[in-house]
């Protein structure tokens, strides 16, 4: 990966963290706002935005934070305000929250509301119909209504990309995959770390688990602790917040025995700062699936006046919706260089990805 890339990728995750951590605060007040109420006093922008997440909420260190950072860089960027006519969000605690927090988002008046979820589709194409002045943008899923816009990502790209990765870095020839639930774009992850391996060691064969749940990270640690006990030294998880149990498996051991040669790539978002053991750190990378900059870019064609209503925007290597962070040293030079060529030849179309089983 290149140095500038890498570097890009680093800085906007650190402006990430600061941002997340001076709003963590603010979930209640999110979640509590009637229309035309506002939390901060007033918003006087013609143009405002929503967001509903799905049961990980914003702080779950992966792809509702992504989001979430996307929807306040565009509220710093036109000077709005966390509230009602500037920008905020609903979190849910159940599917069965969806439908109740996108209608509420309509009702205070937001012009454009995202839903962060393949699970949301049917609350959105419900709410959208009934709601037809508002915009309406779904992440992760299709929903062919006039006033939606489909967003989605070729996470086999980047997950290509870390599959090159961990081949070459493995040393026991064993590595490990831990998806969530078994979707479309969980599998577009698997497909794509499986063709990176392959490209590296055909021979190599990785072990796939699926914890069947985003949010249980018990789930997730007990997947890593069959993997790791197994001889597997490098896992890459897409799981959300059930993927912290694997980074709490990895620690465990690395804490256990300082020289442990166990890793994780993480995914969505940096995962560096969940891998710190003390002095070590057992994220080799993550996998940047740049949600932020999909909802950023949806939200300035929607005040354009350019919505994409009833299309739907794929977003790959070439225009930055994926990507690898800076490994922080874990990685050689003389490995970061081979990816490099990799990642190269994907952006131009030398290499096509697949993206189904």
């Amino acid at each position: 990966m290149s140095k500038r890339r890498f570097g890009l990728a680093l800085s906007l995750v650190l402006a990430a963290g600061t941002v997340l951590g001076a709003c963590g605060s603010d979930k209640e007040e999110g979640n509590g706002s009637d229309k035309g109420s506002s939390s901060d006093g007033g918003n006087t922008s013609e143009f405002s935005l929503g967001m509903v997440t799905d049961v990980g909420g914003i702080d779950d260190k992966s792809f509702n934070q992504s989001a979430w950072k996307g929807i306040q860089d565009f509220g710093s960027e036109n000077s709005l305000k966390k509230g009602d006519g500037g920008f905020d969000y609903l979190q849910s605690q159940s599917d069965a929250d969806y439908t109740t927090n996108l209608n509420a988002l309509a009702r205070r008046d937001f012009n454009l509301i995202f839903g962060v979820g393949f699970l949301m589709e049917d609350a959105i194409d419900t709410i959208a119909q009934q709601q037809k002045d508002t915009e309406f943008a779904i992440i992760d899923g299709v929903v062919e209504q006039p006033n939606v816009a489909s967003v989605l990502f070729k996470e086999q790209e980047g997950a290509y990309l870390a599959g090159v990765a961990a081949a070459l870095m493995t040393k026991s020839d064993k590595i490990g995959f831990v998806g969530g639930m078994e979707i479309p774009v969980i599998e577009r992850f698997e497909v794509g770390f499986l063709a990176g391996v392959k490209a590296v060691k055909p021979d190599l064969k990785v072990d796939v688990q699926y914890t069947g749940a985003f949010d249980k990270a018990e789930l997730g640690k007990a997947a890593a602790n069959r993997m790791y006990s197994s001889g597997v030294d490098i896992i890459f998880h897409a799981a959300g917040g059930s993927g912290n149990g694997v980074f709490s498996e990895a620690k465990e051991r690395k804490s256990a025995d300082k020289d442990a040669y166990v890793w994780v790539i993480g995914v969505d978002s940096d995962q560096y700062d969940e891998g710190q053991v003390g002095d070590d750190n057992v994220t080799l990378t993550s996998m940047l699936k740049r949600v932020d900059n999909a909802v950023n870019d949806i939200a300035k064609l929607s005040k354009e006046g350019k919505f994409p209503g009833g299309e739907t925007k794929v977003y790959g290597l070439h225009d930055e919706g994926v990507a690898l962070a800076d490994s922080r040293g874990a990685i050689p030079e003389d490995v970061l260089a081979q990816i490099e060529e990799y990642d190269k030849k994907i952006s131009e179309g030398e290499i096509e990805v697949p993206g189904e089983k």
